[in-house]
C-alpha cells in the first residue's frame, strides 16, 4: 500500500498525495485518484487536512465515527470502518464487542444489532483467515520435515 516505494502518487499534488495515503492507512486497502468536486473534498480536505489535525488519534476519530455510523444505521459504511479499525490493531474483538454493547443503548437496538452484524462477520472472517494461515504454516511446515 505505501506509494513511497512505488510511487503511486508521484505527479499529484501534496494534499492529494497526502490525503490518499491516509485514505490507504485509514481504510486498509489500496486507493487511487478520482474525479470530481466530491472526491478533492474528500481526498484533500477531509483525509489530507482532517484525519490529520492534532488532538486526537485515529483510533479517537474512528471511534467517533463508528458512533456516528451506529447511531445512523450505516452499516455499509460500518463494513469498512470496523474491519480496517480491527486490521490497523486500534480496536480488538473485545473492544468491538464492547462497543456493540454500549451504543445499542444511546443508538438503539436495531442500530445496535447492524452494528453487531458487522462485528461478529468482521471476528469471523479474522478467525477463518487466521486459522487457513495457520494450516497451510503447518502444512509447509510438515511437507519441510518430509524433505
Amino acid at each position: 500500500m505505501s506509494d513511497e516505494k512505488n510511487g503511486k502518487f508521484d505527479g499529484l499534488p501534496e494534499a492529494r498525495a497526502r490525503g490518499l495515503r491516509k485514505m490507504e492507512q485509514v481504510y486498509g486497502f489500496d486507493m487511487n485518484d478520482g474525479p470530481g468536486d466530491f472526491f478533492r473534498y474528500t481526498a484533500d480536505h477531509l483525509f489530507g487536512d482532517i484525519w490529520h489535525r492534532p488532538g486526537l488519534s485515529d483510533r479517537d476519530r474512528r471511534l467517533l465515527l463508528i458512533g456516528m455510523l451506529a447511531g445512523q444505521g450505516a452499516a455499509d459504511v460500518l463494513g469498512v470502518q470496523i474491519p480496517a479499525a480491527r486490521a490497523a490493531g486500534e480496536l480488538d474483538d473485545a473492544a468491538l464487542r464492547e462497543i456493540v454493547v454500549f451504543l445499542s443503548h444511546y443508538a438503539g437496538w436495531p442500530n445496535g444489532a447492524r452494528l453487531n452484524s458487522v462485528v461478529e462477520e468482521t471476528i469471523g472472517k479474522a478467525a477463518r483467515a487466521a486459522a487457513k494461515a495457520a494450516k497451510a504454516a503447518e502444512a509447509a511446515e510438515a511437507a519441510q520435515d518430509q524433505d
